[in-house]
């Protein structure tokens, strides 16, 4: 089975595209998804996936982080986004009141107005959360029956909200920050009781290089990208005791059954 990055900022400027798509490629990844996180970014990814078809593809959405920026009509721009068939999630969105770069109550306002453009536009959500599980799964839990999937991108909680998102049949995104012994503690306990079939598999790079990689400093700058999920996987899969395979079968399978064209390039 191929592999399958759900989770990429590829629009970033510290992204040389080529070069990593190349590199993805000889490292056996199928498909990358790339992050949007506003209306501008969620239209220059669908822009790298028209360059590059049935490799990309890519969400559309609003970051918490940009919530105080959108403009009057953002949800009529992100429903012509992902109207496109290359675009399979709407997000990322959610709730960060760690920083609260924008209001609490403006966060809460866009990420309302986006769950219901996925339930409009019946695609999953590409999910958000940090320090703000209680809203976020207040929210989740009243528009879950009418959406029709999702995943909870980059997850960094514990057992107890993992769970809980579990009880909700979403799917979990894990990123490189199983590979820390510290920060990522909480995360690594959590795994363990993950069942197979509700793992997803991101690197969320250039963010979060995984603790313990081989210094690529020459050929990656110090960034992390999509040629290092099988070594996310590799940690993962002794965390959770299952094969190495099992892990990428079972991920690859997972990600076909939510967002549907992924796996198939």
């Amino acid at each position: 089975m191929p592999w399958v990055d759900i989770g990429v900022n590829l629009t970033n400027e510290r992204m040389n595209v080529d070069s990593i798509l190349l590199r993805a490629k000889e490292a056996g990844i199928a498909n990358i998804l790339v992050t949007g996180t506003s209306v501008s970014e969620s239209q220059k990814a669908l822009q790298l996936t028209q360059q590059h078809p049935q490799f990309l593809y890519s969400t559309a959405g609003v970051h918490p982080h940009y919530a105080a920026d959108v403009e009057t009509d953002f949800i009529a721009q992100l429903k012509h986004i992902a109207s496109q068939k290359n675009v399979l999630a709407i997000g990322e969105c959610g709730l960060d009141f760690n920083r609260n770069f924008s209001p609490r109550q403006q966060q809460l306002d866009v990420f309302e107005q986006q769950l219901n453009l996925a339930v409009s536009l019946q695609k999953p959500v590409f999910l958000h959360e940090r320090d703000a599980f209680a809203e976020q799964i207040e929210l989740l839990q009243h528009y879950r029956p009418s959406l029709c999937g999702g995943v909870v991108h980059c997850f960094t909680g514990n057992v107890a909200q993992m769970q809980a998102y579990l009880e909700l049949d979403l799917y979990i995104g894990v990123t490189g920050w199983v590979c820390d012994m510290n920060r990522g503690q909480a995360l690594r306990d959590a795994v363990k009781s993950l069942p197979l079939e509700r793992l997803l598999l991101e690197t969320d790079s250039p963010y979060l290089r995984p603790k313990g990689l081989a210094n690529n400093r020459k050929i990656d700058g110090g960034s992390n990208e999509p040629a290092y999920l099988p070594y996310i996987a590799e940690q993962l899969s002794h965390l959770m005791g299952v094969e190495l395979a099992a892990v990428e079968e079972q991920s690859f399978v997972n990600s076909q059954q939510l967002f549907g064209s992924l796996g198939q390039g």
